[in-house]
């Protein structure tokens, strides 16, 4: 018993680490999108469009993390690699589904998501990475 519980806590903080490494490279990613940097647009001028942004994608990385872990079916090296690369996958659509909205929308972006007022373009593009990350999970399950 001792011993499961071990496991499990070591589990825990490897998909832990996981989760967190892919955490920080969504918030990179983010910050590419963005002119400026992110943490002074969150935490010093309340942005509120890059805020919903990044919650959007963390909110994202999260859904696919929860799911690959629960698909892992208790194989511990399984399911960290699935992980990490189901959370790569999500990074790497959400971004592409950030860079298709930006291209068949007027204006850009990234220029629009730095402004004070909550412009609907941060809305479509946090609703794409809800929705990708929703495609992923029901994929792994």
């Amino acid at each position: 018993m001792f011993q499961e519980l071990l496991f499990g806590l070591s589990a825990a903080i490897a998909y832990g680490i996981v989760g967190a490494v892919l955490m920080v490279l969504g918030y990179v990613l983010v910050d590419l999108a963005t002119p400026g940097k992110l943490r002074d647009l969150i935490w010093v001028h309340r942005n509120a469009n890059a805020a919903i942004l990044l919650v959007s994608g963390l909110i994202g990385v999260g859904v696919i993390l929860t799911t690959a872990i629960a698909a892992s079916s208790n194989d511990l090296v399984y399911g960290l690699i699935g992980t990490l690369a189901y959370g790569l996958l999500g990074l790497i659509l959400m971004g592409l589904s950030f860079l298709l909205i930006d291209a068949i929308t007027p204006g850009r972006l990234g220029d629009e998501l730095a402004t004070e007022s909550v412009h609907p373009g941060t809305w479509v593009s946090a609703s794409s990475h809800v929705v990708i990350a929703t495609i992923i999970a029901a994929a792994i399950w």
